[in-house]
């Protein structure tokens, strides 16, 4: 939880109240009454295709330095979910997307994310790495370097793609990672 001691609107001290109407202990101004709110993170990325084969990219940033992943990262103001997951996929791949449909969400309560990934085609196969991945690779299935994925949630969209593709079917998959219940984020 971060602490927000000032107001952001007017610089006043804020303190713990739960608001009129509200449920929860939120911190509000003692002098604007300005709540201020936080909220999850969105997190939007694409499970990139050419012909048969997904992109990945190798992280030159922390968290998880040098280990593999979609391209993805925060939503920007402004922007859509659509349009963050190219512009993320443009920034660490240098690659154009064509979107097809939402394919995966995942909420992460534990760390106040949520994650959509777009199932999307890479235009004319053309790729490269940014200034946030190492390298940036085409892998076939039997390529994926599974121990050295970088999320839990990566991992779960690359294995629904590979069971989906074999009948051709590709649903929405909306899972919540990181309780006691799934052990795997």
């Amino acid at each position: 939880m971060i602490i927000m001691s000032f107001c952001t609107v007017c610089g006043h001290e804020t303190e713990d109240k739960i608001p009129l109407g509200d449920h929860q202990l939120r911190r509000v101004c003692t002098h604007c009454g300005n709540i201020h709110y936080e909220n999850p993170k969105l997190i939007c990325g694409a499970l990139a295709i050419w012909e048969n084969k997904v992109l990945l990219c190798r992280r030159a940033i922390e968290p998880r330095y040098g280990l593999w992943t979609l391209p993805a990262g925060y939503m920007e103001l402004f922007e859509t979910m659509e349009q963050g997951a190219a512009r993320e996929t443009r920034e660490e791949a240098e690659a154009e997307i064509d979107i097809e449909h939402l394919y995966c969400m995942y909420n992460i309560p534990r760390i106040g994310q949520i994650y959509v990934l777009f199932k999307a085609n890479l235009k004319e196969g053309y790729f490269g790495a940014g200034e946030e991945s190492i390298e940036c690779r085409l892998f076939e299935e039997h390529e994926i370097p599974w121990g050295e994925l970088a999320f839990p949630s990566v991992e779960r969209t690359l294995r629904h793609y590979f069971e989906d593709r074999k009948i051709q079917k590709f649903p929405v998959h909306l899972e919540t990672l990181g309780t006691r219940l799934d052990h795997t984020g």
